[in-house]
Formats: C-alpha cells, sequence, structure tokens
C-alpha cells in the first residue's frame, strides 16, 4: 500500500520551480473566487436585481466579448513589456469590475462592470501563460500548462460548491454580494501574491527591420500556426463546450437525469481532470503531438457519440452511470488535449512572439465558449441528435487535418529520437 501511495504521489511531482507553484497556487485561489460567482450571475442579476433573463445574458456575453478584444493587443504589449506587470494590472482591473458587481442597480452598470472586468480577464489570461512559460524551461511546459489547468479546474469547482450551499441557505442581496466582493478580494490577493513572490523575467525584443517580422502580420504569415489553431477550435467546441454547455440541458430534456444527477456529472468530469491531468503529462510526453491530437480526437468522437444510448434508459441511476462514465471520458480528451496543445503553441512561437502568440492561443477557448453554444443551441432545436454524431465527425475531421501534418510542427520527442539516431553516425 505505502509503494503504492509512494507512486501516486510521485505521479504528481512536476519539477517546476518555486515561483511557477507559487503563481498557480494563487490562480487556485482566484479561481476559487470566480467559481463563487459563475454559477450564480444570471440568479443574482435576474432574481435580485430584476434584470431580464435576456439583459443578464447579454451581460456575460459583454465580459467573455471584451475578453476575446483584450486578449490580442494584450499578446503585443507582452512582446514589449513585463508580463509580471501586465498580469498585475489585469487582476487589479477584474478586481474592480466584480467589486462593481455587487452594487449595481441599473443594466448600464453592469455593463461598465462587464468590459472592466472582462479587459481584465483578457489580459490577465494571456500575461499569467506568458509569466509562465518565461519561467520554466521547454521540457516543463507541458507541466506548466497542466499545473495551470489543475488550478483552475480544482478553484472553480471548490468556489461553486461553497457557493451553492451559501446561496442555498440564504438567497438575499447580502449573500450575493458577499461572493462578488470575496471574488474581488482573490483577483487583489492573487496580484499580491506576483507582486511579492514572483520574479520578472524579461521579454525578447527584436528591431522592426528583422526579416522575421515582429508585429500579428508575422503571426499571420504562419500559416502552419492557423491551421493547428483552427483544428483545435473545432476539438475545444466539441470536446469541451458540447459536454460544458450543451450537454445538461439535453440531458434534462431528453434523458431521465434531474438537475442533481447533472450536477453530478460535473462533479466526475472536473474532479478526474484535478486528478489525471498532472500524471497524464508522463503519458503525453511520450507520444508524437499528432498522434496525441489523434488519439484526443479520437476520445471526443467517442464520448460526443456515447451520449445517444442515455435517450434509451428510463431509469435515472443507468442514465446518470451511463454518462459518468461519458464525463470520465470526455475529462480524459480533455487532459490529452490540453497538454498538448498548449506547450505547442509556445514551442512554435518566435521569442519575441511568445506573446502574440499565446493570445490567439487564449482566443481558441474564448472563440470555442461563443460558438459552442450558438451551434448547440441552434442544432437543440432542430434536431438534437445531430450535435452528438456531427461533433463527433468534426473531431475525427479536425484530428485527421492535425494527423497530416506529421514532422512539420515541432515535437521533443521526434527531435530526442533523431539525436539518438544521429548519433552513432557522429561517432
Amino acid at each position: 500500500m505505502n509503494r503504492r501511495v509512494s507512486h501516486l504521489i510521485a505521479g504528481w511531482r512536476t519539477g517546476l520551480p518555486r515561483p511557477v507553484l507559487i503563481l498557480q497556487a494563487g490562480n487556485a485561489l482566484n479561481y476559487f473566487g470566480y467559481g463563487l460567482v459563475l454559477p450564480f450571475e444570471i440568479i443574482y442579476l435576474h432574481q435580485i436585481r430584476g434584470f431580464s433573463t435576456s439583459i443578464a445574458g447579454l451581460v456575460l456575453a459583454a465580459t467573455m466579448g471584451t475578453a476575446a478584444i483584450a486578449a490580442p493587443p494584450t499578446g503585443g504589449l507582452l512582446d514589449r513589456y513585463s508580463a509580471k506587470a501586465i498580469l498585475v494590472a489585469g487582476l487589479l482591473a477584474s478586481a474592480l469590475g466584480y467589486a462593481g458587481f455587487a452594487y449595481v442597480d441599473s443594466p448600464w452598470q453592469a455593463f461598465a462592470c462587464s468590459i472592466v472586468s472582462g479587459a481584465g480577464i483578457g489580459a490577465t489570461g494571456t500575461a499569467n501563460r506568458t509569466l509562465t512559460i518565461r519561467l520554466v524551461k521547454r521540457e516543463q511546459r507541458t507541466a506548466a500548462f497542466a499545473l495551470n489547468r489543475v488550478s483552475g479546474n480544482f478553484g472553480i469547482g471548490s468556489g461553486a460548491t461553497v457557493a451553492g450551499f451559501i446561496v442555498a441557505s440564504a438567497q438575499r442581496l447580502s449573500s450575493f454580494q458577499t461572493l462578488y466582493v470575496f471574488d474581488a478580494v482573490t483577483y487583489a490577493a492573487f496580484a499580491l501574491i506576483v507582486l511579492a513572490a514572483v520574479p520578472s523575467p524579461r521579454a525578447e525584443t527584436v528591431t522592426a527591420t528583422d526579416a522575421s517580422g515582429t508585429g500579428f502580420r508575422a503571426v499571420a504569415r504562419d500559416r502552419l500556426f492557423l491551421t493547428v489553431i483552427a483544428a483545435n477550435i473545432v476539438l475545444v467546441v466539441v470536446g469541451h463546450t458540447f459536454f460544458s454547455n450543451i450537454l445538461p440541458p439535453f440531458a434534462k430534456t431528453h434523458t431521465p437525469l434531474g438537475p442533481a444527477a447533472i450536477g453530478i456529472l460535473f462533479l466526475v468530469n472536473t474532479s478526474f481532470v484535478v486528478i489525471a491531468q498532472i500524471p497524464a503529462v508522463r503519458v503525453v510526453t511520450r507520444i508524437r503531438r499528432t498522434h496525441a491530437f489523434a488519439a484526443a480526437s479520437a476520445i471526443f468522437a467517442v464520448s460526443l457519440l456515447a451520449v445517444l444510448p442515455a435517450t434509451l434508459i428510463h431509469s435515472e441511476l443507468a442514465a446518470t452511470s451511463l454518462l459518468a462514465g461519458v464525463a470520465i471520458v470526455f475529462a480524459i480528451g480533455e487532459c490529452v488535449h490540453t497538454n498538448v496543445l498548449g506547450p505547442l503553441v509556445a514551442d512554435m512561437a518566435p521569442a519575441h512572439l511568445l506573446g502574440r502568440y499565446l493570445s490567439l492561443y487564449s482566443l481558441t477557448f474564448t472563440i470555442s465558449l461563443a460558438l459552442g453554444p450558438a451551434i448547440g443551441g441552434l442544432l437543440l432545436q432542430t434536431t438534437p441528435d445531430a450535435i452528438w454524431w456531427g461533433g463527433a465527425l468534426a473531431a475525427v475531421l479536425a484530428g485527421a487535418v492535425l494527423l497530416r501534418l506529421g514532422g512539420r510542427i515541432p515535437d521533443p520527442l521526434r527531435e530526442a529520437q533523431s539525436r539518438l539516431a544521429s548519433a552513432p553516425e557522429a561517432a
């Protein structure tokens, strides 16, 4: 038993430097605060503040829309200025925006808070990743992205759980105000942690006459990178957002599952990600990146198709058990996919364009958060089953595109094998 425990603990060792561990601990605290408000934003704006559900939805859309708009300019700034300073500025902006949400009385005030907090989120996400990449060695990038995802999932899951108990005990204005204020406090606390305990590595700069280019035009000329991003937008839509945004309403309407059972699915999914994400690094680093993308695509396709049998089951327990298994399969695909995508983007980026490349990586998820619900919502009204078989087909096609890239994308495993093969010749 002791050997098994030791082996499990060893699987969680990342070997990351102390500043990165501190940074991700602050990230978990920040996401805990975000998790406090995330499930209850529309409820608060509609039931407590009296906004219509359409206005409440637009307020939330404004947050993510502003985050998407803010990401590319942030990438440009990160290639010239300190990632630490930009991260702190973004965190303080979000702290101000979410603190303001606690006291909004009219829609215009809520939209103003959305714009401020969304700008902060857009800056923070890209700056956090850029700062992390500059603090680690190339071979540590996969572990760094994995730990970032673990901290986010752990924070959101635990925050949403705590908030559920708070709101269930007292659904009044002061309860929601407490959640928003505490969320703002976690943003400010994260900023203090970064200022006090995280160093500020310098960005690598080049002159404007550099042949490789220094702006987004240089990124646009990287057709290989744009192909990777486009294919991965498809994978994020069908493999991430379809589960989180479309499966709940589909299950509620077309399966015997109730709200509590749907909540269990999310608990199973996020818990598995938290537990398995870092140990999965050891597995993924032994696989060619194109093969890992193909594997993630196949896993997503299987999990999407596995949703359909739940519509034929009349027992809530049996349907919940089946979809809990589906949630785990989705989580496996997420672990493989994110462990490959983030490090690949960092490896494809020239050092002086790292911020711009990572800003488009952030947009991959932001755009998918908009496209997934839009496409899935339309299909829910017309042909609900097409969400799952159509999504599976899209996943397979995206995986095939990425697989065909073969040796054109950077791959540490292939490079290591090439060095081993050339060593005897050199001798």
